[in-house]
């Protein structure tokens, strides 16, 4: 692709203002995906008595339709993302409140919806949303103290984590919580009102064992493990010493044959079955290369509001890669949560595409055609919007 720098249009600026290296670390994921989805889903498409190739082709139209949503996110203006990040939000609680209320009852969870036909978890896609809407709150409170922000940080993650709760949804509640925690102390915000967030954090947590069975079921399982169970934990750890550091081979590995969940959850299990170790350190510096990119981005941008969202999406998807991978090796108990871009999945897929879109749009530079920039900090909070 080659433009001039005198070029004027759209897709001239946006060329010459994209972080192309992020943009590049997340096509190559998007790749990766693919071809880890045709090792991984096979087997498990038969064993559903589905067409051996249906999670792949499937895989392939989410990742598609994401990646056209996410050049579309990459073209905003910082103030259009945050915009809307607003209408997503707010139509993802919506969709939440009405799961609760009507939704149906999977596995003992009301976390879907259908539309059209189609399956969507509001509760994902709502989270790069959050994220973008809480740095705004967080930054407009440092800016601008008579502005009720940090009241409106808090109503967020109530709200958000409320629903989440009572879905229920332990680890996507534990994740957004640590995000945004760390977003508050970025923030710069009192250390003594983060510790009792923290502290209502874990008197939650401990509420949530001794009141959800499956919760006691993993953590029990977790700390007393059982050799010769047959769980899914130990034989994804088993296929780490299976694969070795160079794997087994493409196509050579067994565990995705008894892993009902080897497309999704434990994918990461295939990787290191078929690819090896080594395989599995160079995803990891690939998710590495993508977070640390956002958080420079981050430290090099001079708006408060751009800074927080880029390291809130940043740590989103750097602790929903560990708590995937850590799963995988043994380390936490089983949490549910899909390995970014990497996972066969619909509206996980697309909350990732979105979250990169986000991060793209954000991070934006100048080049010879122009800025983007959000408007002067003395403009009050309205009209920033």
């Amino acid at each position: 692709m080659r433009f001039d720098r005198e070029d004027t249009s759209l897709l001239a600026d946006w060329w010459f203002t994209v972080d192309r290296l992020l943009l590049t670390a997340v096509f190559i994921l998007m790749g990766v995906g693919i071809i880890v989805s045709l090792a991984a889903s096979p087997s498990v498409a038969l064993n559903k008595d589905l067409s051996a190739f249906y999670f792949v082709k499937r895989h392939i139209i989410i990742v598609c339709f994401g990646a056209t949503l996410m050049l579309a996110l990459s073209v905003q203006s910082p103030r259009t993302i945050r915009r809307i990040a607003l209408v997503l939000f707010a139509g993802c609680i919506g969709g939440m409140v009405y799961i609760f209320a009507a939704g149906e009852e999977i596995n003992g969870a009301r976390r879907w919806m259908r539309i059209a036909g189609v399956s969507l978890q509001p509760s994902e896609l709502a989270k790069p949303a959050f994220i973008v809407l809480s740095a705004w709150a967080f930054a407009e409170h440092e800016r601008r103290r008579d502005v009720p922000a940090l009241p409106v940080a808090f109503g967020l993650y109530l709200i958000f984590v409320g629903l989440l709760l009572v879905q229920p949804d332990i680890g996507q509640s534990l994740l957004i919580t640590l995000v945004w925690g760390a977003m508050f102390i970025l923030a710069g915000l009192p250390v003594a009102l983060a510790a009792a967030f923290f502290a209502a954090a874990l008197v939650g947590l401990g509420l949530a064992y001794l009141m959800l069975p499956y919760i006691q079921d993993r953590v029990h399982a977790f700390l007393y493990p059982v050799r010769g169970d047959h769980s899914q934990i130990e034989r994804a750890y088993n296929s780490f010493k299976e694969g070795g550091f160079f794997g087994r081979g493409p196509g050579e590995g067994t565990i995705k044959t008894v892993l009902p969940d080897a497309h999704t959850d434990f994918i990461f299990a295939v990787i290191a079955e078929e690819y090896g170790i080594i395989a599995c350190l160079a995803l990891l510096g690939l998710f590495m290369f993508i977070v640390f990119r956002a958080l420079i981005q981050a430290i090099s941008s001079d708006d408060l509001s751009m800074r927080y969202a880029l390291c809130g999406l940043g740590l989103l998807i750097g602790g929903q890669t560990l708590i995937n991978m850590g799963v995988n090796v043994g380390l936490l108990p089983a949490k549910g949560m899909t390995l970014p871009m990497i996972s066969a999945g619909g509206s996980s897929l697309i909350a990732i595409c979105i979250t990169f879109g986000m991060m793209l749009g954000l991070t934006r530079r100048r080049s010879s055609i122009g800025e983007i920039r959000l408007p002067d900090v003395s403009v009050g909070a309205v009209n920033r919007w």
